[in-house]
């Protein structure tokens, strides 16, 4: 189902005219609005959309030419029709150079006006056709763009190009900044749909009285405001996919309709009465336990039984092992080509301190502390002082019980805890070795036993580490 057109806008002071070109125009199947100045006709453009306006030349008050002249200015995209009933050649050459499509003389024959607007009509179509493909190019998502080579990525990778080849409705559970929106784009971008549209709606970002208006649209007058009638996101994404984040911030009202929707296709527009059909693939994603969100009442389970005909998940990036380093090394050549700055590599003790961390918000986080290295970082490669030092951070996982990875050992589990304790206090003592051993309360060489054992290394750990080692005061 592809979008109507908006209306024609007709400017004239007689009314026969007007009503006769409004009967023209809607029996070729153009609506048609209506008005008698050049005054109301600028006042109608600043509040509702045209594909073009008719007008005749001479009006009461400001003329045609006049209103030619105001619509270059604050509507150029808009094609204007000149109609007169004292056609002269120079007024003819005037109107085109003022920037009318075309002059008419009245009278005229009905061909002339509507092969016209047939021609502002294309016109009007490739250029939403243009734009769509230009949207559409500047946020294609490729399946290799998602970044790891841990196991559980490997998979999820396959599953994405495996589900993406169906019309299964998916949802996406997932962690904040794990890269649920990434993982939608690459599934749409893999489907048969990937030349239709890609409309994405976040339902946390907009207020609910407005959400159902802007997923389904709404007619004129339905409410305080609604001027005119409004298409729907899902009605835009006809042929394509619609994906909605934060599917679970949407009020159980609205929940009720969407699974209707999910049925069939099939909506009305607010305060319509109309029954309207598209064709869409529906992806939802959202960051809370789905399952305590319908223990909560908050959630309807028939609406999550519909939404989960395949589930993706995203693993949190501090399951995600190497994979870390990675995703660091990729967005420090991203932040090198942007900022026009020519870090070559993150330094050992710095890999370290990623490695440490446990990513609270995950590659959104990391990307924001690479951002920050790059803009902060004066040598030629990232070092742990440019590096935040996660305090504030690690305070909000504090009161969270340890994750045990599957298939390790509890001295497997102790080595790693007792890994990250020595490196965290390391990096708050600046990776000098001797404040380090004794906050540890233990001797430098224990330390460096230690160290050495769990496969811990800094930069230059003689230098920062002897009593005499200069420390980098650094901080932000």
């Amino acid at each position: 189902m592809s979008a109507p057109l908006p209306p024609v806008l007709v400017v004239d002071d007689e009314k026969n005219m007007r009503l006769s070109l409004q009967a023209m125009l809607g029996d070729e199947g153009y609506q048609a609005r209506t008005v008698e100045s050049a005054e109301e006709a600028l006042a109608l453009l600043a509040r509702e959309k045209f594909f073009m306006v008719l007008t005749d030349a001479h009006l009461t008050g400001m003329t045609g030419y006049e209103l030619l002249s105001r619509m270059r200015t604050g509507h150029p995209e808009i094609p204007v029709l000149m109609i007169t009933a004292y056609a002269t050649p120079k007024l003819a050459v005037e109107a085109i150079k003022a920037g009318a499509i075309d002059y008419l003389s009245k009278p005229f024959e009905p061909e002339e006006l509507l092969h016209a607007v047939s021609r502002c009509a294309e016109r009007y179509k490739l250029l939403k056709e243009n734009a769509r493909l230009r949207s559409q190019s500047s946020q294609t998502i490729e399946v290799n763009q998602i970044i790891g080579e841990s196991p559980r990525m490997v998979e999820l990778r396959n599953l994405i190009k495996t589900v993406a080849q169906s019309n299964a409705t998916v949802l996406i559970l997932g962690e904040s900044g794990s890269g649920k929106e990434l993982v939608a784009g690459a599934v749409h971008n893999l489907s048969q749909r990937r030349e239709a549209p890609y409309i994405r709606i976040n339902c946390a970002a907009i207020p609910e009285q407005l959400l159902e208006s802007e997923l389904f649209g709404h007619e004129k007058g339905s409410f305080t405001g609604a001027l005119k009638q409004k298409l729907g996101r899902v009605e835009e994404a006809d042929g394509g996919t619609i994906f909605l984040d934060e599917i679970g911030d949407m009020s159980r009202p609205l929940q009720a309709k969407l699974l209707r929707f999910l049925e069939d296709g099939s909506f009305s527009r607010v305060g319509g009465n109309e029954e309207l059909r598209v064709d869409v693939r529906l992806m939802a994603a959202t960051n809370r336990d789905i399952i305590d969100a319908i223990r909560l009442n908050q959630f309807r389970e028939d609406l999550f039984h519909r939404l989960n005909v395949v589930q993706l998940r995203p693993p949190p990036l501090r399951e995600r092992g190497r994979d870390v380093l990675l995703l660091a090394d990729h967005f420090l050549r991203q932040f090198n080509a942007t900022m026009n700055k020519q870090i070559t590599q993150i330094s050992v003790a710095a890999k370290q301190k990623l490695l440490s961390h446990r990513w609270p918000g995950n590659v959104r986080e990391l990307r924001n502390v690479l951002e920050r290295a790059v803009i902060l970082e004066t040598s030629n490669e990232i070092t742990p002082p440019s590096l935040p030092e996660f305090h504030m951070e690690t305070r909000l996982r504090k009161s969270e019980l340890p994750v045990v990875p599957s298939g390790q050992s509890i001295d497997e589990v102790m080595a790693n805890f007792e890994k990250e304790f020595i490196l965290n206090t390391l990096a708050q003592n600046r990776y000098n070795l001797n404040r380090t051993a004794e906050q540890l309360k233990i001797s430098r060489h224990a330390l460096r036993y230690r160290m050495t054992r769990l496969n811990i290394h800094t930069d230059n750990e003689e230098d920062v580490g002897s009593p005499s080692g200069k420390e980098t005061t650094q901080q932000c």
